[in-house]
């Protein structure tokens, strides 16, 4: 059997659409969500933390990573529909309608952790404390990020990127997810697989639709064995 190929995912951004003829004035409100469906979706601007495509498969997690070799550009990820991504071969089904809906985060700028750092080089961001006297006995610590090999001293006020989740905790330790401490009390955020994934909830007792029907079965064999024991005294 000779082994299958799945075409580029430029190949398949490049192949003419053809419209599909519509027979009957009944369909044509269903025409009109075509239409709109084939209209281009702006694709977004990477960001410092988030650069490629490779990248964003990564943060997001669920084994996407995997998949990035598919993808030529960064273009490419963000405008293939879900049918596109089929055929490349991007599998089970919730796989593509997570990144499909991770794009679609991603476009409204709702990022994860780290999404608003400024200063990131070879995936790491560095994370220090920024010192802010309010009045002669009211200090105020904020955590900001700053480029590498920088003292926050040396960063002009308007490239000092406060980040969203990070808090000053005693007189110099940053805490916050994914957060490792690092010299002079600094921190240092590094790319991680799943540092951004949405966690699937555990299913008990099989889940919503089977949950009543498990434990009733569950109970009637708790006391079953209840009687049996009874019995047996």
């Amino acid at each position: 059997m000779k082994p299958s190929r799945l075409p580029s995912a430029l190949g398949l951004l490049l192949r003419p659409c053809t419209a599909a003829p519509i027979a009957a004035p009944g369909l044509r409100a269903q025409a009109r969500w075509v239409h709109r469906d084939a209209q281009p979706l702006p694709v977004p601007s990477p960001i410092p933390l988030v650069p490629d495509v490779e990248t964003f498969l990564t943060v997001i997690g669920r084994g996407l990573k995997q998949h990035a070799s598919k993808f030529p550009t960064w273009e490419a990820m963000f405008s293939l529909t879900s049918e596109q991504l089929r055929e490349l071969g991007v599998e089970p089904p919730r796989a593509r309608r997570y990144l499909l809906r991770w794009r679609q985060r991603f476009r409204e700028g709702k990022f994860g952790v780290g999404g608003d750092l400024k200063h990131v080089e070879n995936g790491t961001a560095v994370l220090k404390v920024l010192e802010i006297d309010k009045d002669p006995i009211t200090r105020v610590r904020q955590v900001v990020n700053v480029p590498a090999g920088k003292k926050v001293e040396e960063v002009p006020a308007r490239d000092l990127a406060r980040v969203r989740g990070f808090k000053v905790q005693g007189i110099r330790t940053i805490v916050g997810p994914y957060a490792l401490p690092a010299k002079n009390g600094a921190a240092k955020i590094t790319v991680t697989e799943g540092m951004w994934e949405d966690r699937r909830g555990h299913k008990v007792d099989g889940g919503e639709r089977r949950r009543a029907e498990v434990r009733f079965k569950r109970g009637v064999a708790e006391r079953k064995a209840m009687r049996e024991r009874q019995q047996g005294h």
